[in-house]
């Protein structure tokens, strides 16, 4: 009689409705991992991806019954839902990138233009590894170890490095007073230099020849923010090997400015401030 009269309190019942949906979210995240877990209908990165997303909704829809259960002891949905048309329209109208969010993720998804662990350029200024995909937007380490958020509205370009290669693209932005013919000359022998001591990170076809080796691409820019030009050399890699040859390529590139004293870019200030006192320096 006791718990009869318990269960009958509004407090206790709420509690009892959340933990009957946390455990119902349990049983299906688990039955979910443990159908991929026997199976392999689809890759690994594919079956992670979608148990990554299962997990969002699950917790998403989980939430939305429980609010709906608690706020129908307070108002009479029915009513609310039908006679409230002007009001939806209005949701309608203020959620619309909330909703936009929702139907491009699932767009990305099942479309596979994207993966769980997958290396993206997002936008052309944030790169890094997904860390995780929601139901509205994308998290992803960068290689600084910030994690950055976008939302699936405001991504306007996606480049995924995934494909079973990735192509190094690494620049040097040069002084505007630099000499470009002696500049060709030092780069071109560090594309030369990448090509002999990282060969083993070059993608290769069938018969061991390099896809596409380390090479100078000239001056890809002009007058970077007012500053100087941006010198570019590339390859093909490994997609496995991407983070190790961009930095070898970086210390190649830095090394070689450093010795054959290639004007880098700087700062209007700061030249300013070396032209007036030639004791300043970087």
């Amino acid at each position: 009689m006791f718990f009869l009269e318990l269960f009958k309190q509004l407090p206790v019942r709420i509690l009892m409705v959340a933990l009957l949906i946390i455990l119902t979210v349990y049983l299906i995240r688990k039955s979910i991992k443990l159908f991929f877990d026997k199976t392999s209908i689809l890759d690994e990165k594919r079956e992670e991806t979608l148990i990554h997303f299962a997990n969002q909704v699950t917790k998403v829809l989980g939430l939305v019954f429980f609010f709906l259960y608690v706020l129908s002891h307070f108002f009479n949905l029915t009513k609310l839902v039908t006679g409230s048309v002007v009001v939806a329209g209005a949701l309608a109208v203020i959620l619309q990138h909330i909703i936009r969010d929702y139907i491009m993720g699932l767009t990305y998804l099942f479309e596979r233009q994207i993966h769980h662990g997958d290396y993206v350029i997002i936008n052309g200024n944030r790169q890094g590894k997904i860390e995780e995909i929601s139901m509205r937007h994308l998290k992803i380490r960068q290689y600084d170890g910030y994690l950055y958020t976008v939302s699936y509205s405001n991504i306007t370009e996606l480049q995924n490095g995934n494909r079973g290669m990735r192509r190094v693209n690494e620049s040097i932005v040069l002084n505007y007073r630099q000499n470009p013919d002696d500049a060709f000359k030092v780069i071109e022998e560090v594309a030369q230099t990448c090509n002999e001591k990282y060969d083993e990170y070059l993608l290769k076809d069938e018969y061991g020849v390099p896809v596409e080796s380390f090479k100078f691409n000239q001056i890809t820019e002009l007058n970077v923010d007012f500053r100087g030009h941006r010198y570019s050399l590339s390859a093909l890699v490994k997609e496995a090997d991407f983070m190790v040859a961009s930095k070898k390529v970086r210390y190649e590139l830095a090394m070689a400015a450093y010795k054959n004293d290639l004007m880098m870019a700087e700062s209007e200030g700061l030249e300013a401030k070396k032209a007036c006192d030639p004791q300043v320096s970087l």
